[in-house]
């Protein structure tokens, strides 16, 4: 008989990962994980002590996963702004329930949005909008809270069922916003 397979760290992120964009982060627990593992709940609870520390490894693997997202830009020459906050909102129309588990969970609690924007995970996004709008660090943070506020007020709606998606009026809005908030940033707007 050949030995079972070994059951790693990783997969069980993995397989949390996939319970929480399938069915919801509120559904991860070791009999869930063990079940999309095919193996019984003693691997889980091997690598992680704790639900809570493996949700929290899940989490990761989503931010990581969401910070990807957005930077895949489909069409860059309208907008590295434009475009982050297109995949924001799409993000939460595509997958609500990782949407919610990052942004509208425990997991989220305790951040301010000014904690948010130094995180190193947002380092790529905010480099990438920097490049697109020059100006500076604090410039472009600036710019970067009004886009969020907007882009993030849609993508809950959107996340939690209730708001048609209609790309070309969320693409003109956001870009409203956007030019609006550079042109404050920039000190043309008193």
């Amino acid at each position: 008989m050949p030995p079972k397979p070994k059951i790693t760290k990783e997969m069980v992120i993995d397989a949390a990962f996939e319970i929480a964009r399938e069915t919801g982060a509120e559904n991860i627990n070791a009999r869930t994980v063990a079940e999309k593992l095919s193996c019984s709940t003693q691997p889980v609870m091997y690598h992680f002590a704790t639900i809570e520390e493996l949700k929290k490894a899940a989490y990761a693997k989503a931010d990581g996963y969401h910070s990807e997202y957005l930077m895949n830009i489909e069409d860059p020459h309208k907008g590295v702004m434009l475009g982050i906050g297109m995949n924001y909102i799409r993000f939460a129309l595509e997958e609500p329930r990782l949407f919610r588990f990052l942004f509208q969970s425990d997991f989220f609690n305790g951040k301010t949005l000014l904690e948010m924007i130094d995180a190193e995970e947002l380092a790529p996004v905010l480099s990438a909008m920097q490049g697109a709008v020059g100006g500076s660090t604090e410039q472009v943070k600036e710019i970067f809270i009004t886009v969020f506020l907007f882009a993030h007020g849609y993508a809950s709606i959107i996340a939690n069922n209730s708001l048609k998606y209609d790309e070309e009026i969320i693409r003109a809005h956001l870009e409203r916003a956007y030019k609006g908030a550079l042109l404050a940033v920039k000190g043309k707007i008193k």
